[in-house]
């Protein structure tokens, strides 16, 4: 290989925030980029070097297959050169399709299906027939889903209330509206009458539209109130119903374990196979260590390939740190960090060499104990010739690459600028802000608070734990720490969360349910009090200020953007001639406040709206919330589909900050933030307890464990070796008496061992 071969060119980078920067990256070596939330690392990473890849790769298909792949757009630089195929294992969550499990998405379901097909007895039939996506294996009560979903109709039905009084609390059914009026109108039933006074049948065509619940429909306008509601809540084979409405109408729905299948997916048949003692939901129940041992007991000479196969992905999720999986577990409950490892999983059998395989920050959700697991599969894809880039905020993983690239400064507009290359130790030395993050020793809080009242829960057994009994301290910073899959999660979220669910502000990852359009201004809510402030100085309607309602650019309908599809090639996306990419129509934007139109507001970042807007209550509360949570940098029109995970959940927390008497609970808040910018967060924390809030985070950073007032540490271990309440206490007990992997963990980071 020669020399300019060993190195990815990159000349005149210009994505995002990037200021036109050139960098040769080497080729066949872990590097790392750091900076601060925001500085610029993903843009050069997965929007350039990523897309490109793709891009370009795409372009070696028929004009047929490119047609049917994703698109990608050319990234704004000058030159890029010796790229190879790259695998991008993110933290996009996995499918939530109630049919979607671990067995699934790994392929291993599709392995043991095979498995029983050949050896298991009786026998039934060839895969299909192991399969509850297909006729032939599912059971037909709940079509392979494992749950029914039954509609209380009743509870919504007044029984001192006629039809003409509105007897049916249920939208669509009020009086007056239009359903209303084709079940008054039909003749069929009574419209004085109490409904505790129907007749049976009278309240079968009501509920059914028939004489007899199943039996033939009397009219085609009376449909039947229950039925209605199966369509367009259970079959969803309605249009009819807003996202709005329908939220509110699926309190109506309750889901229950199939009668049928006891919640096992399949038919009766399938479920009576069985290989080894054990039928196929059996072994979907049971966790990777335990499914390994299992399956290396299976001596039959016909299944050996598939044994062999499935013993050796088994052992990859073990030593990815997935070991407490199991097949049955459902995608949609897996966390980002969680579902990054399961796609990685494929990777590591492969021979492949020559890739570039890129991770956005592989130690998310992953215990200190864990993180080297990761940091030895790193080292394995290089030595077998491949490039690694990585994004990550975790010294352990940042001092194993063999180049660091510090991205910065600051972020937004005031990143996008390399500010150093070199070594993990040259880095130390550098001076810049992760260099001197990576050194900083933070102690262990010596006065904490000491809790005076608690919050029961009690017996929680739910998934993994093991009937515990634990006193949640209020008005103090709690952390709760443990391995992935010890419980954590479960205890706080799903247990103590749901049981105090009128005082708990849950603050999590999840994207905001936010379209495109969806900025800080619009989230936070105060878009509305600055388009009312146009609309008094100009003697406009609001709606004019609104790239989603009148003000809109005629030309890209408030997008600033006009997309071209070319089918096949690659989409082109020009800036919007009309507008020039303001999304506004001329009109809007000919109006003025205090000398600025719409679009330069929305242009200004939070620190400079505030002091824009420092006379008006309503405004500056919320800016001074978003300042709060560390978001200075962000625009106020900034769409929020931009955002980092970090970002996200701090524009949440900045929503309900302003509350008194909370139970906030925080998963990892750490994710996604810069070393530099914990001790903001934990300060951030500390305000919220002074105001009289309770804080929970669920953490597996080591500095925000020292900075705790009480620890909770779920484990020993993870999955059915979890589930337990191994230490609660504060960090310093933890420090000098705890006997738990956490513990052991903090000592080590104090340099105790």
């Amino acid at each position: 290989m020669g020399k300019a071969q060993e190195e990815i060119i990159i000349k005149g980078l210009r994505q995002n925030n990037l200021k036109n920067i050139s960098l040769n990256i080497p080729k066949e070596k872990i590097v790392v980029f750091t900076g601060v939330s925001g500085s610029g690392k993903s843009s050069i990473v997965f929007d350039t070097i990523a897309a490109e890849s793709q891009r370009q790769m795409n372009e070696t298909y028929t004009a047929f297959m490119r047609g049917r792949l994703p698109k990608y757009e050319k990234p704004k630089v000058d030159y890029i050169d010796n790229l190879t195929a790259s695998v991008i294992i993110d933290q996009s969550r996995l499918g939530g399709n109630a049919r979607s499990t671990v067995g699934t998405i790994s392929d291993l379901y599709a392995a043991v299906r095979l498995l029983y097909s050949r050896i298991g007895t009786p026998y039934v039939g060839t895969a299909s027939y192991f399969s509850f996506n297909n006729p032939n294996g599912m059971c037909m009560e709940c079509s392979g889903i494992g749950k029914v979903m039954n509609i209380e109709i009743e509870s919504k039905m007044d029984p001192e209330k006629s039809w003409n009084e509105g007897l049916a609390d249920l939208p669509a059914f009020h009086v007056g509206n239009w359903y209303w009026k084709q079940y008054a109108q039909s003749g069929l039933i009574p419209l004085d009458k109490k409904y505790k006074d129907y007749t049976e049948t009278e309240r079968n065509i009501l509920l059914y539209g028939a004489k007899e619940r199943g039996g033939e429909q009397l009219s085609k306008k009376v449909e039947g109130i229950e039925n209605y509601f199966n369509r367009i809540l259970i079959k969803r084979s309605s249009a009819e119903v807003k996202e709005a409405s329908l939220k509110k109408m699926m309190e109506l729905v309750e889901e229950r374990t199939c009668p049928c299948c006891d919640g096992k997916r399949l038919n009766a048949t399938a479920l009576s196979c069985k290989v080894v003692g054990y039928s196929i939901d059996e072994m979907c129940d049971m966790e990777f260590v335990k499914l390994r041992e299992v399956l290396r007991g299976i001596e039959d000479k016909r299944a050996t390939t598939i044994v062999e196969a499935l013993v050796a992905s088994l052992t990859r999720m073990n030593d990815i740190g997935l070991p407490y999986l199991s097949m049955n577990r459902e995608s949609a409950t897996l966390s980002g960090g969680e579902a990054q490892r399961l796609k990685l999983v494929r990777y590591m059998g492969s021979s492949l060499t020559g890739m570039t395989y890129i991770f956005d920050e592989p130690s998310t959700g992953m215990h200190p104990r864990d993180v080297h697991r990761m940091s030895k599969l790193l080292k394995s894809l290089r030595d077998k010739g491949n490039t690694v880039l990585v994004v990550e905020h975790d010294k352990d993983i940042i001092s194993i690459a063999d180049e660091v690239i510090d991205v910065g400064p600051l972020a937004g507009k005031d990143g996008g600028q390399i500010l150093f290359q070199g070594s993990f130790e040259s880095l130390l030395l550098s001076g810049t802000k992760t260099g001197n993050a990576m050194k900083e020793e933070i102690p262990v809080k010596m006065q904490p608070r000491i809790a005076t009242e608690f919050l029961p829960v009690r017996n929680a057994n739910l998934h993994n734990l093991k009937e515990i009994s634990v006193d949640i301290p209020l008005n103090i910073l709690s952390v709760i720490t443990g391995v992935a899959g010890s419980g954590k999660s479960t205890l706080i979220r799903d247990v103590f969360a749901k049981q105090y669910e009128d005082r708990v502000v849950l603050v999590d990852q999840s994207p905001v349910t936010a379209t495109g359009r969806s900025t800080p201004a619009t989230f936070l809510g105060f878009f509305d009090e600055i388009r009312k402030l146009f609309a008094s100085e100009s003697g406009q309607d609001a709606s004019m200020f609104s790239f989603n309602g009148g003000g809109a650019c005629p030309v890209c309908k408030g997008r600033g953007m006009v997309v071209t599809e070319l089918v096949f090639m690659d989409p082109v996306t020009t800036v919007c001639e009309e507008c020039e990419g303001k999304r506004y129509s001329s009109e809007a934007l000919r109006h003025t406040y205090h000398g600025k139109n719409i679009i330069e507001i929305l242009n200004m970042s939070v620190e400079e709206a505030y002091e824009f807007f420092g006379d008006n209550k309503k405004i500056s509360k919320k800016l001074k919330a978003m300042l709060e949570v560390g978001l200075p940098y962000l625009a106020l029109g900034q769409p929020l589909s931009t955002l980092s995970g970090g970002e996200r959940q701090r524009v949440k927390l900045a929503k309900d900050l302003d509350k008194k008497g909370n139970i906030y609970i925080l998963d990892e808040p750490t994710t996604g933030l810069h070393a530099s910018d914990i001790k903001s967060i934990m300060i951030l924390l500390d305000s919220l307890v002074k105001r009289g809030n309770t804080v929970i985070v669920i953490e597996h950073n080591l500095d925000v464990m020292k900075q705790a007032d009480y620890m909770i540490d779920i484990g020993p271990d993870g999955g059915s070796g979890g589930g337990e309440v191994v230490f609660a206490g504060t960090p310093k007990e933890m420090l000098e008496s705890a006997d738990t992997i956490t513990a052991r963990y903090l000592r080590k980071s104090m340099g105790r061992i």
